[in-house]
């Protein structure tokens, strides 16, 4: 069965976007370079409406993605799960994520050197919970062992510790120790990274400092 297009119409919100109308009712919409291949009066068949219509579908599913990307980079797997929730056709999904890959818009490399470096300027992790926040996040296992490669802990360790010992620095010593040691563990670092700093920022406590000089 066939149906005639009755209607062209520009949306208001998105003029690179036209609003197509079968029988006198909107049925999907189209880019404007898609639409100029249609006219009004022109006859679909049922098979030609539903490959528009999912051309239709693709192309909000790419609208949405891109509007996820806009807040931070992603990983190709989250781009992926937040179109299923949104319960988009997998061959719609197959289709937006090839489009932003080619356009080097979704790059799993490129997001695991964002995530280390984000992570290592405001809120430093060791690479063992970098790693589980990667594989969290879809990345593969090549990707992540590649960029955490040069990863240097013991600096990632020292700045997590400068910032755990200042909001600390009230503590008495013994709940000092133990909760900073419980703070870098917490953030992935390992033990014998963390021993040695938490002995140290221990020392440069000003109260540690005036007890070691009233002792001398």
């Amino acid at each position: 069965m066939k149906m005639t297009i009755t209607a062209l119409r520009v949306q208001r919100r998105n003029k690179r976007r036209v609003n197509v109308h079968l029988d006198g009712d909107y049925s999907f919409a189209l880019t404007d370079i898609e639409a100029t291949r249609l006219r009004v009066g022109q006859e679909l068949t049922a098979e030609e409406i539903a490959t528009l219509q999912g051309h239709d579908e693709a192309e909000r599913a790419y609208e949405r993605a891109l509007n996820f990307l806009s807040y931070r980079p992603r990983s190709e797997s989250e781009v992926r799960n937040k179109l299923r929730r949104k319960r988009v056709a997998a061959e719609a999904i197959d289709s937006v994520v090839g489009r932003l890959l080619r356009a080097g818009l979704l790059d799993d490399q490129e997001f695991a050197r964002y995530w280390v470096d984000n992570r290592t300027q405001f809120r430093p992790r060791g690479a063992r919970a970098l790693r589980h926040e990667l594989r969290a996040k879809g990345v593969p296992s090549t990707v992540i062992a590649e960029v955490l490669e040069g990863f240097d802990e013991e600096e990632a360790a020292r700045k997590a510790a400068l910032a755990g010992a200042r909001r600390m620095a009230h503590l008495e010593a013994e709940d000092f120790r133990k909760r900073l040691s419980a703070y870098l563990a917490r953030r992935g670092f390992y033990y014998g990274v963390a021993k040695p700093l938490v002995q140290e920022m221990l020392e440069q406590k000003p109260d540690t400092q005036n007890e070691n000089e009233s002792e001398g």
